[in-house]
């Protein structure tokens, strides 16, 4: 018993030591709930709010929606999606100005991108579209649909779901008929993190393009799409950009790819002066092109604090961070729930990790429903997952410690 009261005395030290040491520390303050015991691990779920948010929001509702009304679309807010994309490339996404958009819901914005990359490659023999057995079902879902609707052929990559797609297994898949390939940088069970640089030389050497899913990844890895040479990319904001609830997903498309785009949903907003109501559709120059319908104002004027403060502290730091939180969930783990029969289904390279850890326990579908009852918040994924999500601005170290702990203790009843 010494032993184990021991063990926890050291851990809890190790986490005091490590918020102490944190420079990022100071921006916890910035959200809300924070200066509460609860112990929130499902920031790649849903992000926290800032408490900037509550009064830019009611300054929107109260000045510019209030105030301006129907004037504050040519005022302001018709230009929010461009504008908030443009700082969304510049923070997080390693993109040039004019490349990024904020539109649709992620499902939305991945159909248009997938339908756009399959409309840009002009070789009828490429009728493949690779993808993997593990990516997020939206991804697969919309695949299927696709596949079904052009009459191409999905080849599937096998994926372990307690890692992620490799270099090898994506070359091993790409051929001759091979038009797009669509991945998810961080896998959404696992945490394992692809290798975005060397699959996207891959998929180009065999004449083909990549769409990658950036939701699990922006906002808490480092990014630089256009270096990378990607040809397009979604995410959704909800996550580690802390737009709320349902806010807006962004779609990044390479420059080269705009005066050629020819994305499937074609709606007013998109439109080349949209306000003319004219007959006949002409998309808009560039990556406003992207735009369907009436643009989310709410989600933008949510995400646009975070923006600020990851500009301010710098993605280098929020990953290093991200690297710090889960590598002390792996030593809690390690310590206390490795004993008791949890197994961990997340890669332990760094290098390979997001900034979530899965672990495995045949009572966790149960046991989360406690845990939340206890103010301590992971989310379950099947068939017997518990994600630990720890989101680089928001999360302590001691908060890891606490929920972890948490577990610890549920899984040691008799």
């Amino acid at each position: 018993m010494s032993t184990v009261h021991e063990t926890q005395d050291v851990l809890l030290l190790r986490a005091v030591e490590l918020d102490a040491a944190d420079p990022l520390a100071g921006y916890r303050d910035h959200f809300v709930g924070t200066d509460t015991d609860l112990s929130y691990l499902d920031g790649n779920s849903l992000g926290r709010p800032l408490k900037r948010t509550v009064t830019d929001i009611s300054a929107f509702i109260q000045d510019s929606w209030g105030g301006r009304l129907i004037r504050g679309w040519d005022e302001d807010w018709l230009q929010l999606p461009e504008a908030i994309g443009d700082q969304l490339g510049r923070a997080v996404l390693g993109a040039a100005p004019g490349q990024t958009i904020i539109a649709d819901s992620t499902t939305v914005v991945l159909y248009k991108l997938i339908r756009a990359a399959l409309a840009a490659v002009k070789d009828p023999a490429r009728t493949e579209i690779v993808l993997d057995t593990d990516n997020f079902p939206t991804d697969r879902y919309l695949l299927e649909g696709i596949a079904q609707e052009e009459g191409l052929t999905l080849r599937w990559i096998d994926a372990d779901p307690a890692a992620g797609v490799t270099v090898d297994q994506v070359t091993a898949a790409l051929g001759p008929a091979t038009a797009v390939v669509v991945l998810s940088q961080v896998a959404y069970r696992s945490g394992f993190l692809a290798d975005l640089p060397a699959i996207t030389s891959a998929v180009h050497d065999a004449g083909a393009l990549v769409v990658w899913d950036l939701c699990h990844s922006a906002g808490s890895v480092e990014l630089q799409l256009d270096d990378a040479g990607v040809d397009f990319a979604a995410g959704c904001t909800y996550k580690y950009l802390n737009g709320g609830p349902g806010s807006p997903a962004f779609a990044y498309v390479n420059a080269r790819h705009l005066p050629a785009l020819n994305q499937p949903i074609w709606g007013w907003m998109g439109r080349k002066d949209a306000f003319e109501m004219a007959s006949g559709y002409e998309a808009a120059p560039g990556i406003r092109s992207f735009l369907s319908g009436t643009p989310a104002i709410f989600g933008m004027i949510a995400m646009q604090g975070t923006l600020d403060l990851i500009e301010e502290a710098g993605m280098k730091a929020l990953r290093e961070k991200s690297r710090k939180l889960t590598a002390f969930a792996l030593e809690l783990h390690d310590a206390w729930l490795a004993p008791a029969d949890v197994l961990l289904a997340t890669p332990r390279d760094p290098d390979q990790r997001g900034s979530h850890i899965t672990v495995d326990h045949p009572d966790f579908r149960e046991m989360t429903a406690e845990l939340w009852e206890q103010d301590v918040i992971p989310d379950f994924r099947a068939p017997h997952g518990i994600r630990i999500g720890l989101s680089p601005l928001s999360t302590s170290f001691a908060e890891v410690y606490r929920g972890v702990a948490a577990i610890r203790d549920l899984l040691a009843r008799p």
